[in-house]
Order: structure tokens, then sequence, then C-alpha cells
């Protein structure tokens, strides 16, 4: 085993034990996982994971990461251009106009120009031999035969030269980048027709209970599904490919497909709703058991969604992980940002998210152990909390802009607090 390899087992060994060793003692021993802690758990897991490439057309590039660097194969341009509509100019004015038609973007090339002599050109249309400046439109006059410039033409204006932008063989972008359109415009004119990328995680969606709805209203004990319709956008624009979304019983059944799942499924990442307390129909860590799964998270000091935990099934290379949501809604939005998102960050190849703070409206009360994360809209100068933050509620999030990080035993008016951006908000993955 290499250093490095023990180094890397070392941590993956404390962070399987996190659950289990107290972090500061205090008051009823708080056991569960630090809340940062936990995040760098996510990432460390998702990292080292043997990474899948593949080349695919520029058009499902997008919101992947470039596998390798982009170089360009060409200079940019690959030739001198106009930069404006007018006229190109050979030597000092006044100039004789050349008779016939200009000189057009994507026309041959054309005739070298005689000094003092000027033709007609278009933007990005390739510069003739000879040419000292381009003269633009508004810049000039024609009297008969002649032009005049109504300004000092400088040697080189408006002409973009060859290679300007880039020579062929410079790199453009390095690994990791991510593919936004802007990359693919970048690519299409540096002559790319495919891209290396790593493809997105693969994960697939268990909803976990019997008391879940599917369409009407809540009656007679039963609710409606709320984390269905969320989960699947919201991981989509974390950047993951959902591939499926199952709901399972809480009965013996249930339980057996969901361990089905657990050794089966295709997905790189299997992420559950609910069941991850230890109540008589909570299934997840006894199917985990049976999975041999390893713990790596389980439990958060964060409220809501303390509850929430990470596994991972298979070896630490090629491995799959799952992540265990609590039921609750806006819990299950705490765990998508305390665990879901690094990891499908890190196993995208994708760099951290920058980390940024907001002061406070208004005091903000916290929990005495833990992390609490509370659903703020964002002013010029404020973070300004929300009501409606239960675990079960969706009201306050759905107005929101992002979550802010209340520290344990709270924040005062003016704090700067840690910002944790929602993904259509901050622009998410390109999909």
């Amino acid at each position: 085993m290499t250093p490095a390899n023990s180094a890397d087992r070392a941590l993956d060994e404390a962070l399987a034990l996190v659950s289990r060793a107290p972090e500061g003692g205090g008051a009823g021993d708080h056991r569960a996982a630090s809340w940062p802690r936990a995040r760098e758990a996510a990432v460390h897991a998702g990292a080292g994971v043997r990474a899948r490439t593949h080349r695919v057309p520029l058009a499902d590039a997008l919101g992947e990461v470039l596998a390798a660097p982009l170089d360009a194969l060409t200079d940019l341009p690959s030739f001198d251009t106009s930069a404006m509509d007018g006229w190109a100019v050979a030597g000092p004015g006044p100039w004789s106009v050349r008779t016939g038609a200009g000189v057009l973007a994507g026309s041959d090339r054309p005739a070298p120009l005689e000094d003092g002599e000027a033709v007609r050109i278009a933007t990005g249309a390739r510069i003739p031999a000879d040419t000292t400046a381009v003269i633009r439109t508004e810049h000039c006059r024609e009297a008969g035969t002649q032009l005049f410039a109504d300004r000092p033409v400088l040697t080189g204006q408006d002409i973009r030269p060859r290679g300007q932008e880039c020579r062929s063989g410079d790199l453009l972008l390095p690994p990791g980048s991510l593919v936004t359109p802007a990359v693919l415009g970048l690519a299409a004119a540096a002559g790319y027709d495919e891209l290396a990328t790593r493809p997105r995680p693969r994960v697939e969606i268990l909803v976990l209970g019997d008391e879940l709805l599917t369409e009407g209203r809540p009656h007679d004990g039963l609710i409606r599904d709320a984390l269905s319709p969320m989960l699947g956008p919201w991981l989509a624009r974390l950047g993951a490919e959902v591939i499926g979304t199952r709901r399972l019983g809480d009965d013996p059944e249930g339980a057996a497909a969901l361990l089905e799942a657990v050794t089966g499924s295709t997905a790189d990442v299997l992420v559950t709703t609910g069941g991850t307390a230890s109540g008589p129909v909570d299934h997840v860590h006894p199917v985990l058991r049976k999975a041999g799964a390893e713990l790596l998270v389980d439990g958060v000091a964060v409220r809501p969604g303390h509850p929430m935990l990470l596994a991972r099934i298979g070896d630490r290379a090629d491995g799959r992980h799952l992540v265990g949501l609590p039921g609750n809604p806006l819990a299950a939005v705490s765990g998508l940002l305390t665990l879901a998102e690094p990891l499908l960050r890190a196993l995208a190849g994708r760099r951290k998210r920058p980390r940024y703070t907001a002061p406070v409206q208004g005091d903000v009360p916290g929990h005495p152990y833990d992390t609490r994360l509370v659903p703020v809209l964002l002013s010029d100068e404020h973070a300004v909390p929300l009501r409606y933050h239960g675990p079960a509620m969706l009201r306050g999030v759905a107005a929101a802009d992002a979550l802010a990080v209340v520290p344990p035993k709270g924040a005062r008016s003016g704090q700067d607090l840690e910002i944790l951006d929602l993904p259509w908000t901050s622009g998410g993955c390109f999909t």
C-alpha cells in the first residue's frame, strides 16, 4: 500500500467512525458528524472514485466537465479579418474606390490593394493583402470615385490579425472546466466536433413510505409525495443524470426491493428518502448492513436533516454511493445541500462551489449544538430569513434564493453567515 493510499484509507476509517465518535462532547454527548465535516466526507468520497470519460458531440457535452485539455486546433482567427463594416484602405488618403463588388465574409481571397486604393469590406471578411487599416462606414464619406476619412486613420485599426485570440496548440481551457454554452462556442471556433468529458453521475431516486399519495389532496392520514416532483429536477440541476424514480413501501416487500436496488442498481448514486432513523419500518440501516455497505456519515449535526447518511457500496475506486435523505421535505433539502451536492460535484470532476458570506438581517435563533440551515432571500445588502422553515415545510425554501448556515447557538443581526445558493438562483448546471 502506497503512502497516499494509506492516507486515504486512514481518512476513510475516520469518516466511517465519525458517527460513533463524540465531537466536542457536551450535553447529550452529541455524536453526529459536524456539518462541515460531513460535507468534506462527501467530497472525499466522490473524489476517490475512478473517473470515467467518453467522447461526445459538442451538443451532448453541455453541462459535463472536460476530461482533457481544450487545445486550439488552429489560429484564431485563422486569417486577418475585418472587425467592422467599412472600407479596407492602403496607404494615406484620400483613396480611389475600387469598382465592382466589395469583400464579403466567406468569399475567396481578395486581390491585394494598391497604394491609395480602397475597397468595401464586411465584418468578418478576409483582409486584402497590403491593407493599412479598416475605416468604419460611419467614419468616412465618398465623393465621386474618392473616399475621405472624417478622422485620423491609425495603422491596423479595426483589423483582427491572425492569431489574435490564440495560436494553434495554445491551451484554451484546462481539464475540469465545466462545459457551458460559451465553452461550446469556443470549442466550435477552435475546430472541435466532439469533446472528451466526464459523464454526468447517474442517480436513481428511491422514495420510501406507505403514507404517500401521488395525486389528489391529502386525506385520512395520507399525505402527498412532495419529494418525487422535487428531487429529480433538483438533482438534474446539480449535474446528475436521473435514470429513474421508484416508490417503495415500508413493508417487508419494500425492504426486499430496497436491498435489490442497493445491490443491483446501475446508478452511481442512490438517493433514498425516509427510513434513515431507527423506527420499526426504517429499513435503510438494516439494508445497508445486509449489503455490506460502509457508512461514511451516519447522522449530521444539522437542523433540519440530522438523520441523513452517506454510505459506500463496493470498493473505494469503483464503488457506488447511497445518500439517505430524511423523509421531511425541508430536511431532505438540507441533505441535498449537505451530502448530495458535494458528492455529485466531486464525482463529476467539478470544483467546489466558491464560498461566500452575507450579513444576516435580524437575530437568528440557533440550536444548542447543531448547525441550522435557514431559507433566506438575498437583498443588495442582507440575507433576510424567511418564515416556514420547519422540517416538514417547503413554503420557505420555495420563496428563497439560498440557505444561510447558522452556527450553533445562533447569529446576531449583521453577522456574516455562509450562504448556500439554491441551484436555480445560482445558475445550476446546464441541461
